[in-house]
């Protein structure tokens, strides 16, 4: 009889399990998937953790819907996932010192690069290209060699 039991207790989860609804409400999958498009996951490090099919991802879009379903607002959640992975969790990082060279380093690089284009491209006519004037002991040997026809 205890293995009966056994055996249809173990037959059974499996399908119980499957059909157990989910324990989130529509309304928190809408804001869970609103927040997690704002969510970096951080190793893809270019995808939000709703579009990433990375392992992290899915448990921390499993946290956050965990998180939002104890009661806590977005912002609480935000702030939770950036103190525990950092700005760089933010698909869009506030502007702070440390990130500074997040929003302006493109600019950066974009101005170096034009500088040594222009620089590069910069006309002939600009540039000091005369040569320098002959000094008086030059002036008196090409003459010299002048007269002679070139012979030293």
């Amino acid at each position: 009889m205890r293995h009966l039991v056994l055996i249809a207790a173990l037959t059974l989860t499996p399908v119980a399990l499957a059909q157990a609804p989910s324990a989130f409400t529509p309304a928190v999958e809408a804001t869970a998937h609103d927040l997690g498009k704002s969510l970096r996951c951080v190793v893809c490090q270019n995808q939000s953790i709703e579009e990433s099919a990375a392992p992290l991802a899915a448990d921390m879009r499993r946290l956050v819907r965990e998180r939002l379903t104890a009661g806590e607002t977005p912002e609480q959640v935000i702030a939770y996932m950036t103190d525990r992975y950092g700005n760089f969790v933010l698909l869009q990082p506030p502007l702070q010192l440390d990130t500074l060279l997040l929003w302006f380093g493109p600019l950066l690089l974009f101005a170096a690069a034009a500088w040594g284009w222009l620089a590069y491209l910069r006309p002939a006519a600009r540039r000091d290209l005369a040569p320098a004037p002959l000094s008086d002991t030059e002036a008196a040997e090409l003459a010299n060699r002048l007269v002679s026809g070139g012979k030293a």
